[in-house]
């Protein structure tokens, strides 16, 4: 190799070398305005996600949140938000078939999406029909009507409480849906008598909880439940036999029966069965063959079994009376009503759970309360202590099938 030749080669290493510490200079020297550039970059090209109600972008609009308060109507509500009369007129038309602008309830919430410019022009009103569903008036463009849902979020839950007072106030000392309830007592109407209830008494239940938007809307379906009553356990699972879901024991027998345990949800017993009780009006000693239930006026009264009425009347000290005849054997009756339910009379068929009339205080009474009567054979029996048969049991053929349902169930519930 010529000396000329080893010239050249030393001085590329050279260049490359030194080119190499400026690049590495420089990277250091600007890698802050370089970090800066790029944050800079990302930064702005990153778009926040746009937020929707009731698939309005909220954003893009003032939001006026309101109460429907008493007296107020749909157009006096709309008018103060700056829509004409005629628009109004064109809304009722546009709602027909949809929405019956009569409905709205005083209470019900309702937005206002105004427009955030100098005019302050309303785009959207939407009211909240019910907790699920919603109707939006749009006032954007052409005038529209629109009726939907928003989505429901549904959680498995097991929640158990034990009684102190009332099946009501153990629900919502544990934090449990209060719904429960309600639902629990009927599962439970043919088996469990809730007037009597006592302290320490408890259950456990599987069911569904219904969300909207993170808030709790309600007890969905409830799959299996146990409730001790008095020492014993009674359990309840969901299964569906011939096309019907309907409720079982451990042992495949049906939950229905001929009679509902009470002809009232959630109400006390003031006066029992008794061959010889003080009359509180009368002042006389004389037999009670009833069980008195304390409610407040217009609470609903519901036949305890299917039948027919053979009586519907004004009938003296029992004031307004109704009696139902179940079959052959049984009769009961419903006394003091304040009112019959619509439809109601002589010869009616009645279904077991059907609303036939309302707490009152009418003929010989000191309050509102229901006097519940039953007759086996023509002859006055306590209604507490009747032993109602139940429907037909889980078929043979479906045995197997319940058996693994109800243990799936039952390890959620130990």
């Amino acid at each position: 190799m010529s000396i000329l030749q080893k010239f050249k080669n030393k001085r590329a290493v050279t260049i490359t070398a030194l080119s190499f510490v400026i690049l590495l200079a420089a990277s250091i020297v600007l890698w802050p305005v370089i970090q800066e550039i790029e944050e800079h970059w990302f930064r702005e090209k990153v778009i926040p996600p746009v937020v929707l109600e009731y698939g309005i972008p909220v954003d893009s609009f003032t939001v006026v949140t309101g109460e429907v308060a008493p007296g107020q109507n749909l157009s006096q509500i709309l008018g103060d938000l700056g829509v004409t009369p005629s628009q109004v007129d064109s809304i009722g038309k546009l709602s027909e078939g949809k929405f019956d602008l009569r409905s709205i309830r005083v209470g019900n919430t309702y937005k206002a999406f105004v427009s955030p410019d100098s005019t302050q022009s309303l785009a959207y009103w939407v009211y909240e029909i019910t907790p699920i569903q919603y109707v939006v008036f749009s006032f954007k463009g052409k005038l529209k009507v629109d009726v939907a849902q928003k989505p429901v979020r549904i959680v498995r839950r097991v929640g158990e409480a034990t009684i102190k007072s009332s099946l009501w106030n153990a629900i919502a000392e544990s934090k449990l849906n209060t719904g429960l309830a309600l639902e629990l007592s009927e599962i439970y109407a043919w088996e469990v008598d809730f007037f009597g209830l006592q302290k320490d008494d408890h259950f456990k239940v599987v069911y569904d909880e219904m969300y909207v938007d993170s808030t709790s809307i309600g007890v969905g379906k409830i799959y299996a439940a146990v409730f001790n009553h008095l020492g014993k356990d009674f359990y309840a699972f969901l299964f569906m036999q011939d096309s019907l879901n309907s409720y079982w024991n451990e042992k495949g027998e049906s939950l229905k029966k001929a009679f509902l345990k009470a002809p009232l949800k959630f109400s006390r017993i003031t006066s029992g069965y008794s061959n010889r009780r003080m009359h509180p009006v009368l002042k006389i000693v004389r037999p009670h063959h009833g069980i008195d239930y304390a409610a407040p006026t217009g609470t609903p009264v519901v036949s305890i079994g299917s039948g027919v009425v053979v009586a519907k009347a004004y009938s003296g000290s029992a004031g307004n009376m109704l009696k139902i005849k179940h079959n052959s054997v049984y009769t009961s009756s419903y006394m003091h009503l304040s009112r019959f339910a619509s439809g109601i009379r002589s010869g009616s068929r009645i279904r077991q759970g059907q609303v036939v009339g309302y707490v009152g205080s009418t003929g010989y009474a000191t309050g509102p309360h229901l006097d519940f009567r039953m007759w086996k054979g023509g002859i006055p029996i306590n209604p507490l202590k009747v032993q109602a048969p139940p429907e037909k049991p889980i078929k043979s053929v479906n045995m197997a099938a319940f058996s693994a349902h109800r243990d799936s169930l039952l390890r959620l519930l130990k």
